[in-house]
């Protein structure tokens, strides 16, 4: 890690910008998200206004360069936001966490000047919503195991398979595909082409019935002789699993902000619900028990912030980033359900009733431990770059 990086990763003072980031999220959240949060999962209904308010605050494309219309902020600004809105809705964190990092990030990265150009500012304003279809039936974790083809016909692709567990599938007007154009090359095979999900041969299968994040949908699309211009393909042919990783890689840091936003939700409601709940003739915030929980809580919750903000700084100064992205979200999913663990012992029966916020934290941290990349994967990732030093 170079001294920049370093300063960077030490340097925990948030400035002016990033700061007005927070209070503008955090606003948002608290008047506009919170309140329907608990209607929004119950209908599992896609929360279309938020998301086009989002928009119009520059919030659905904050890494975009402005040029391209977008708000052309840090990570750490973009973590801070992730965090607050997630602490609010969770459903509403991962839409936009897929937009930014998944869908934004890899055409600025990976996409030519008209590919940005047509794009870009659709997508940063949440006119134009996108989704990232790398996962099948039978390749989750195995994402080099793809069996969705696309073949070369002169100047186009014609492509055919299914995509499973696909984060705003139903309502995304372009899809990021990964495909296989050369099976023999396993993922030094794999391509990716950006899809029209208006045109002839692209299908939403099937809408999953979730355990939590209910707001968000999560879809199967299909793909029956889809005709794709090889002008829309994203990067070289053969790049595309190079292409997923190092997306995956910003992905991370966005899924981690969100976990933190949970876990902080779990830790203020559950201390708010202990300062006002009786037990023996006293608040049950004056019993050890649950002090212990809430001090244990509140000190992973600021760990796991850290971690998420160390790698979101290695990202702002053009660093590596891989392992640290991955440890931040190991670490903050498995803080944001231990948090949802305990918010619901502190409510007690209350916990595992719909009329408080406990039993929603408790659903909607689960995922993540398990979407862009499980815990034992992001083990394995730690664990490579550990021992190569």
């Amino acid at each position: 890690m170079t001294d920049l990086a370093s300063r960077a990763a030490l340097d925990l003072s948030l400035t002016p910008e990033q700061e007005l980031v927070q209070r503008t999220a955090r606003s948002f959240a608290t008047d506009e998200l919170l309140p329907k949060a608990a209607e929004i999962d119950r209908d599992a209904r896609f929360p279309a206004d938020a998301v086009q308010k989002l928009g119009a605050l520059g919030f659905m494309g904050m890494l975009v360069p402005s040029e391209y219309g977008g708000a052309g902020l840090d990570a750490i600004s973009y973590a801070i936001a992730i965090e607050e809105i997630s602490r609010a809705d969770a459903s509403v964190g991962v839409i936009m966490s897929v937009q930014n990092s998944l869908v934004c990030g890899a055409l600025v990265t990976e996409g030519d000047e008209e590919q940005k150009r047509r794009f870009l500012p659709r997508l940063a304003s949440g006119a134009l919503l996108g989704c990232f279809a790398l996962s099948e039936p039978q390749a989750g974790s195995d994402a080099s195991n793809l069996k969705c083809a696309a073949v070369r016909q002169g100047d186009h692709w014609i492509v055919n398979g299914t995509k499973n567990f696909i984060t705003t599938g139903a309502h995304a007007g372009v899809v990021l595909l990964f495909a296989q154009t050369d099976p023999a090359a396993r993922h030094h095979g794999i391509t990716c082409l950006l899809v029209d999900t208006k045109q002839p041969g692209v299908i939403v299968a099937k809408q999953e019935h979730k355990l939590g994040i209910r707001g968000s949908d999560t879809t199967q699309l299909v793909f029956q002789d889809a005709r794709v211009a090889d002008a829309d393909r994203l990067g070289a042919v053969g790049s595309g699993f190079k292409v997923a990783m190092k997306t995956l890689d910003s992905g991370r840091i966005g899924i981690a902000a969100q976990a933190v936003g949970i876990a902080r939700a779990c830790l203020e409601d559950a201390a708010a619900y202990a300062k006002q709940r009786e037990a023996f003739g006293k608040p049950i915030a004056e019993f050890q028990a649950i002090q212990w929980k809430i001090a244990d809580m509140s000190t992973q919750v600021d760990a796991a912030r850290l971690l998420t903000w160390r790698a979101a700084a290695l990202k702002d100064a053009h660093e590596p980033y891989t392992a640290e992205a991955s440890m931040a979200k190991l670490f903050a999913s498995d803080v944001a359900v231990r948090a949802a663990r305990e918010c619901v012992q502190v409510f007690g029966g209350y916990g595992y009733v719909q009329d408080f916020p406990a039993e929603r934290h408790y659903r909607d941290a689960k995922i993540t431990e398990i979407y862009e990349g499980t815990s034992e994967i992001q083990r394995i990732v730690i664990a490579e770059d550990t021992l190569q030093e």
